[in-house]
């Protein structure tokens, strides 16, 4: 396996980050996950998009994204694969212990890993932990991964796949990885960027191809909801047969399948939408 590393391709057993690195000590970096299809990646132009968005709002000097994609396509030729995980990594880079930022600049590491087609429906959680719409890191996807991670854990106990969160005032937010989306009366709504979900790239296309509805909703809706369906950057849209104790039978139900259908035509005919 071949990683791309602050300028250049490495090997696995070569490539090394500072036990410094800003990213490690204090979690101060962002990330992207690009599906990668038969070696080309899907919507890369929108991930370096948030990317930078990112870190503009961590506050990182911006991304050379000409030096990004220069070490997508490294990687992507170097580990020819059917179905992957293209992960961009850009830290703080090399710094102090404590959380001052260093003056070494940033750390760009671009790595690939396997992947499979995920099934067609999957169980989810509810847990007690909140997402706080109003923090400092709401919005960025950054490498403080933790509380998912958590949260991952409790799931994979319960048999699920996923755990979702509400918000601090009670409202349906996001999955540790994924967004969330309810059918009601035949409507698609999904909660809106404000409840302080990430602005998911699988969502946003989600939204448009479907006609989905922005929607405050409340975090109980999912006992009464006629289906859910999560997206993400590998999941596309995966429809919910079972909320913490709730079985939703068929899934995916009608609305989500053909959900699945149109984003997965959709796809197909535009690799960089």
């Amino acid at each position: 396996m071949k990683i791309w590393l602050d300028g250049g391709l490495q090997g696995m057993e070569s490539a090394r980050v500072s036990v410094f690195d800003h990213g490690l000590t204090v979690g101060d970096g962002i990330f992207e996950t690009v599906k990668v299809v038969e070696g080309r990646p899907f919507a890369l132009t929108r991930h370096l998009d948030r990317l930078v968005r990112s870190a503009r709002g961590l506050g990182l000097p911006a991304p050379d994204l000409d030096e990004v994609r220069r070490a997508c396509v490294a990687v992507l030729d170097a580990n020819p694969m059917p179905l992957g995980r293209l992960r961009i990594t850009y830290t703080g880079g090399y710094g102090p212990l404590g959380s001052d930022r260093g003056e070494h600049g940033p750390t760009l590491l671009v790595a690939l890993g396997e992947s499979t087609r995920r099934p067609d429906s999957t169980a989810v959680i509810t847990v007690p932990w909140t997402r706080n719409e109003r923090g400092a890191l709401t919005g960025l996807k950054t490498t403080s991964y933790a509380e998912n991670v958590v949260a991952l854990v409790r799931a994979r106990e319960q048999g699920a796949s996923e755990a979702l969160f509400a918000n601090t005032v009670g409202q349906l937010c996001e999955g540790t990885g994924s967004n969330v989306f309810v059918v009601l009366d035949g409507e698609i709504h999904t909660p809106p960027v404000a409840s302080g979900c990430l602005a998911g790239i699988t969502r946003a296309l989600a939204v448009e191809w479907t006609g989905a509805r922005e929607t405050d909703l409340p975090l109980d809706v999912l006992e009464h909801a006629d289906e859910v369906f999560l997206t993400s950057t590998l999941r596309d849209v995966q429809g919910v047969h079972r909320v913490d104790g709730r079985q939703l039978p068929g899934a995916p139900g009608p609305v989500t399948a053909k959900a699945m259908r149109v984003f997965e035509e959709r796809a197909g005919h535009d690799l960089d939408p």
